[in-house]
């Protein structure tokens, strides 16, 4: 199984400081190992030796079918459901990295930095979707997947000109806004069409 995540997918976090939009016409991909994901509603343990924790809430699909080099049309034909997930990021190991242009992957790559929620048939969901994500109870995230920058059909359609996707590979489709600093005893919510889908714990 393989994790997909696209940065900057919305506009509001895809911000330069004067608040231009980032000229990036590709999609910016980064993977995680098997071992990120986090599944079942299990807490996520917030690591103490890594600094701050950050949490994104992200709109995840998984991938129904084997295909490579798939046009953008038929995409819609290789995934099946979706849901709610939640990336971790070990901040000050992400800030190191961006700063000397390397990967991103000791601070992205984290044991259960990839948490998903449960799953919604695609069949039953409107062409564009809401969301939202609540921390401690506070709305803390919500967007439409209309907003997206990259649809999920194109974002299928370039990865699969790389990679060859299968049957339960997951694609992380972007935070509709910035990091959320990960606390010890907070709990995140989030809803997809109103659906309770995702409830994770931080211990």
């Amino acid at each position: 199984m393989k994790i997909f995540c696209i940065a900057n997918n919305y506009p509001r976090h895809n911000k330069a400081p004067n608040g231009a939009l980032f000229d990036t016409e590709e999609p910016v991909f980064f993977m995680k190992p098997d071992s990120a994901l986090l599944a079942g509603g299990k807490p996520f343990f917030v690591p103490d030796h890594l600094g701050h924790i950050d949490v994104e809430a992200h709109i995840v699909v998984r991938i129904c079918r084997l295909g490579k080099t798939i046009p953008e049309r038929f995409a819609h034909r290789y995934w099946d459901a979706m849901t709610l997930g939640l990336d971790f990021t070990a901040r000050s190991l992400l800030e190191r990295a961006q700063a000397q242009g390397l990967p991103w992957t000791m601070a992205k790559a984290l044991d259960g930095s990839a948490v998903t929620g449960t799953w919604i048939e695609k069949d039953v969901l409107p062409v564009s979707a809401c969301f939202c994500c609540k921390l401690d109870g506070q709305l803390c995230c919500q967007a439409d997947t209309a907003h997206m920058r990259h649809s999920i059909d194109s974002m299928i359609a370039c990865l699969s000109r790389n990679f060859t996707l299968k049957q339960g590979d997951l694609l992380f489709t972007g935070s509709p806004v910035p990091p959320t600093e990960a606390v010890i005893g907070d709990t995140i919510e989030g809803w997809i069409e109103e659906r309770p889908v995702l409830h994770c714990r931080l211990k």
